[in-house]
This record gives structure tokens, C-alpha cells and sequence, in this order.
């Protein structure tokens, strides 16, 4: 088991509520908490490696035009599968 910390719970509002050390701050600004047992179990939100937000987010703005549609085409036709 790795590091260990004694904490007080208290309220903030209706809620119980536990600050979180300095040594155990995670990064990120979204967490997934779950109860397994006795056990309060906190996770950073993480994106998966290779998604496409994460890919968008690291791209420039488009600088450019986007291509004319051609409205005139006739719909698609419906598929039998």
C-alpha cells in the first residue's frame, strides 16, 4: 500500500466532505468516485490515449473554407440489409 494520511471529515452544506493533502493532489480538473465496501475510491478523469477530443484539442484553428455543397444531388437512396 503506498502513502497514508489521517483525515477529518466535515460539512460543506449537506455533504461530507474531506480535503485532500498537497502530496496527494491529482491533476486534472474532473474525478470518478466510487464506493467499493468501506472504501471511498477517487480517480482522476483521464482521456484514453489516441481519442479524437484529445486530438482536436491539440490542433490549430482551421484558417480554411470549407467545400460548396451541391443541395442539388438527389437524396441517398434506402439500403435492405
Amino acid at each position: 500500500m503506498g502513502a497514508e494520511r489521517h483525515v477529518k471529515f466535515f460539512r460543506n452544506g449537506g455533504a461530507q466532505a474531506v480535503v485532500i493533502p498537497a502530496e496527494f493532489e491529482m491533476a486534472g480538473e474532473e474525478a470518478v468516485m466510487r464506493k467499493e465496501g468501506d472504501r471511498l475510491v477517487i480517480e482522476p478523469v483521464t482521456e484514453p490515449k489516441g481519442s479524437l477530443i484529445a486530438w482536436l484539442r491539440s490542433q490549430p484553428p482551421w484558417e480554411g473554407d470549407f467545400p460548396e455543397l451541391d443541395i442539388d444531388e438527389p437524396p441517398p437512396r434506402d439500403v435492405d440489409l
